[in-house]
C-alpha cells in the first residue's frame, strides 16, 4: 500500500549537527498521521513534521487517553535501513490500545506507514557509535467534548528524530519506597502516557538528592523491585543475570526480552523472579552484586553506578569489570545494525 506523501519544500537535514544529537529534540523532516473517525481508520498520509492544532476540549488533554511506542531505525554498511523488532512493537502498542480502549491500529498504516515514512527520511539515519533513528508513535483522544468515556475519533502520529546516547553516564538510582509507578491492575503494563506523568514528582524528589533515576518497587508492600525509571532492570548476582519477572504493573520491554533470548544461547544462567529490596541490600553486603543495570529501547543498556537506600549508599563495582553488560551492549549494536547473522528473525530491512 502506498501512502499518500507531501513532501517538504526544503530539508532541514543541512542544519542537523550529527557530532551533537541530544535525545528527542531533533526531528526528521516528515511525519505520518491518520485519523479514526466515525469508526473507521481514514487513510493515512506523510507530510511535513509540523505543529498540530488542537482545541481546548481535545479529550486526551483531559482524561490522558494517550499512548505510545519507542522503536529505533538503524543503516547498515549496504546503506539499507533496518528496523529493529517492528512488529513486536506494533503487537505491543495494540495491546496498550486495548487496555486504553481505543481502537487497534491497521497493519498497513503502522509497519507499511512506517517502512514508507523511514526510507523518505533515511538520510536522517545516523551511524555514529550509539547512534538511531528513533521512532515515536503515538495516539491520543481526538474528541472536542469534556466527558469521563472513551472517545470516539483518535489521532495517531508517528514521528522520528536522529538521536545519541539516552544517557551520558553511569546512573545513580534511589530505591523508592512510598510512591508507585503502578499497581497490579493498572496501566503498567501498557506504555500509557498517564503513567509516565505520574513518575515525574517522585523522580524529581530523587533527583534533588543527585539521583538519576528510580528503583520503583511495588505498590502493597514497597518491596518488591519493578522497573528502573521508565526502564527494566537487570543484576547480575554471582554469575546469575536475574530480572523482576514481569506481571500486570511492568512493562514487557523489547529489549529485556531480547537480553535473556541471548543470554540464555550464550549458557548464561538467567531468572526471572521476584526481587526483593532485603535480598538486593544483603546481597550487596556479601559483595554479590556484580552488574545492574536498566534496559529499554531509548537506553539500549544503562549503567547503575549507585544505588541509594535510606542511610545506605551502595557502590557497585566499575563499569571496566562488568563483563557480561558490556558485552552485551557490543552485542546488542552490532545485531542492529545488522553485523551479526538473524537468528531471531528480529530485523526488517528495506
Amino acid at each position: 500500500m502506498s501512502i499518500k506523501t507531501i513532501k517538504v519544500a526544503q530539508s532541514r537535514l543541512p542544519q542537523v549537527d550529527f557530532n551533537n544529537l541530544p535525545f528527542g529534540k531533533i526531528f526528521s523532516d516528515h511525519m505520518l498521521v491518520a485519523d479514526y473517525i466515525d469508526g473507521a481508520w481514514q487513510p493515512a498520509e506523510i507530510v511535513p513534521f509540523a505543529d498540530i492544532s488542537v482545541s481546548p476540549s481535545l479529550s486526551a488533554l483531559h482524561h490522558a487517553q494517550a499512548i505510545f511506542e519507542g522503536m529505533k531505525a538503524f543503516k547498515n554498511k549496504a546503506g539499507e535501513v533496518i528496523f529493529f523488532r517492528m512488529e513486536d512493537n506494533y503487537n505491543r502498542m495494540n495491546i496498550s490500545a486495548e487496555r486504553m480502549c481505543m481502537p487497534a491500529i491497521p497493519h498497513e498504516i503502522f509497519v507499511d506507514g512506517l517502512k514508507q515514512l523511514v526510507d523518505l527520511d533515511r538520510d536522517w539515519i545516523p551511524t555514529g557509535e550509539g547512534q538511531a533513528l528513533y521512532l515515536r508513535p503515538v495516539m491520543f483522544s481526538s474528541d472536542t467534548a469534556i466527558g469521563v468515556k472513551p472517545s470516539e475519533n483518535y489521532k495517531l502520529i508517528i514521528m522520528t528524530m536522529p538521536t545519541g546516547a539516552y544517557y551520558l553516564e553511569p546512573l545513580k538510582v534511589w530505591i523508592e519506597t512510598k510512591y508507585s509507578r503502578s499497581a497490579l491492575g493498572g496501566t503498567g503494563y501498557a506504555k500509557a502516557a498517564g503513567n509516565y506523568g505520574g513518575a515525574m514528582y517522585p523522580s524529581k524528589l530523587a533527583a534533588q538528592h543527585g539521583y538519576h533515576q528510580l528503583l520503583w518497587t511495588d505498590s502493597i508492600n514497597n518491596e518488591a523491585i519493578e522497573e528502573s525509571g521508565s526502564m527494566n532492570v537487570m543484576f547480575v548476582f554471582d554469575d546469575v543475570l536475574v530480572t523482576p519477572a514481569l506481571h500486570s504493573s511492568m512493562l514487557a520491554g523489547l529489549t529485556r526480552d531480547s537480553i535473556l533470548h541471548i543470554a540464555r544461547d550464550w549458557g548464561m544462567k538467567v531468572e526471572e523472579r521476584e526481587v526483593t529490596v532485603t535480598e538486593l541490600l544483603q546481597k550487596y553486603k556479601e559483595g554479590r552484586v556484580k552488574e545492574a543495570f536498566g534496559v529499554g529501547t531509548a537506553a539500549n543498556i544503562a549503567h547503575i553506578a549507585t544505588i541509594g537506600h535510606k542511610d545506605l549508599v551502595m557502590e557497585l563495582p566499575p563499569l571496566s569489570e562488568r563483563t557480561f553488560a558490556n558485552k552485551m551492549y557490543d552485542h546488542l549494536f552490532a545485531y542492529k545494525r545488522g553485523e551479526l547473522t538473524d537468528n531471531y528473525g528480529w530485523l526488517v530491512k528495506i
